[in-house]
């Protein structure tokens, strides 16, 4: 049964001797899992024959051999960020990828045919990853280490480059500082503990007791079960840096406190989308802008920190170090369960029912 219709054509305006690493495989049509509108699991469609775009210069056509279900994609399924997408429908879901590139767009230097590559693409992106064809631009990928599966690899971008961004950009980690991760044990918050451990930082988390000794394995020096202790009596001293990954008044009043004055807390729970879908984006956008410098400037005046929102970009620095960091066994994030890209909806209703508490990856065959 074929899946998509394809013909490599020459590109003219290329060297022949060239042309072989800039072949420009134009596929037409493949399978892909659209969301027509949104609800629960059963929403979902794999279609045989949903256009491919044309690629743009800088873009890149991947031949997706895996891709990891994210919190954002259950969550963009069931209508977060309506207010954004709803107009766009169909979408596409998906972020994280791993697979073989098929062409690549003119300007596109990094990347050749025929490689294994993995990335992902950012939060607003609205043709996702659910393909067997997906579009990434060249700066949203890197080579895959050949040390991991593509399934193993699939589960790391997303994450990563969120916890790159709060730790690396907002916050500059630097070596001897310390750092707490609120919620190490989802994707995000294991992915913080390994990437602070490997800058040469002191790092204690809180998590469930299902993840204590994975992060205590990963370099944590204090991994706090918070279903059975308080972690307010049982860490010790101040931080240089919070990442919030649960992002509840609870964990934001803590996280807070535990903060030297110059620290920074970040929360991935930033209420622009929540609020955006509340009142529209004309009145939401605004009102998410005066409630973050609100926040900002409150905890300026009461603690001297910096207070910010964070979420996932594109980042080349970023995605090489990731690269390097997953190559010399520094960074993994274990997957917990695999399904064929034809039980996406199964696999969507596992993560809904909480019945897989880690990554669960889609392959392609």
């Amino acid at each position: 049964m074929r899946f998509f219709t394809s013909r490599v054509i020459p590109d003219p305006t290329r060297n022949p001797s060239t042309a072989h690493h800039h072949r420009r495989s134009i596929v037409t049509a493949c399978r892909a899992v659209l969301l027509p509108r949104f609800g629960g699991p059963d929403v979902l469609q794999l279609r045989p024959n949903v256009e491919v775009p044309d690629l743009n210069p800088n873009q890149v056509l991947v031949r997706a051999r895996a891709v990891s279900i994210n919190p954002l994609d259950t969550r963009m399924r069931s209508g977060y960020g309506r207010s954004l997408f709803g107009p766009l429908l169909p979408l596409i879901l998906g972020r994280d990828i791993s697979g073989e590139v098929a062409a690549v767009g003119a300007s596109v230097k990094t990347l050749n045919v025929g490689q294994e590559v993995f990335g992902a693409l950012h939060p607003t992106a609205v043709r996702g990853t659910y393909t067997d064809y997906a579009i990434l631009s060249e700066d949203e990928l890197t080579p895959k280490p050949v040390s991991v599966t593509h399934v193993e690899a699939s589960a790391i971008p997303f994450a990563a480059l969120t916890a790159w961004r709060a730790l690396k950009s907002t916050a500059r980690i630097t070596e001897g500082q310390r750092i707490l991760v609120v919620g190490g044990g989802g994707a995000v918050g294991f992915a913080a503990i390994q990437l602070a451990v490997a800058s040469g930082c002191n790092v204690a988390t809180t998590c469930g007791s299902q993840s204590v000794d994975r992060a205590m394995a990963a370099g944590a020096e204090q991994a706090v079960d918070y279903t059975a202790e308080d972690p307010e009596s049982v860490i010790k001293g101040k931080f240089d840096a919070v990442l919030d990954t649960i992002g509840v008044p609870e964990t934001e009043r803590i996280g807070v406190n535990f903060l030297k004055r110059g620290g920074y807390y970040m929360t991935l729970q930033g209420e622009a989308a929540s609020l955006t879908d509340s009142y529209g984006l004309v009145i939401g956008l605004p009102l998410a802008s005066s409630t973050l410098l609100k926040k900002q400037l409150r905890y300026q005046y009461t603690h001297g920190i910096e207070y910010s929102w964070t979420f996932m970009r594109a980042d080349a620095e970023g995605l090489n170090e990731i690269r390097r960091l997953t190559e010399a066994g520094k960074l993994k994030i274990p997957v917990e369960k695999t399904f064929p890209i034809t039980q996406v909806i199964e696999a969507h209703e596992a993560k809904d029912k909480k019945h897989i508490p880690g990554k669960v990856v889609l392959e392609f065959d």
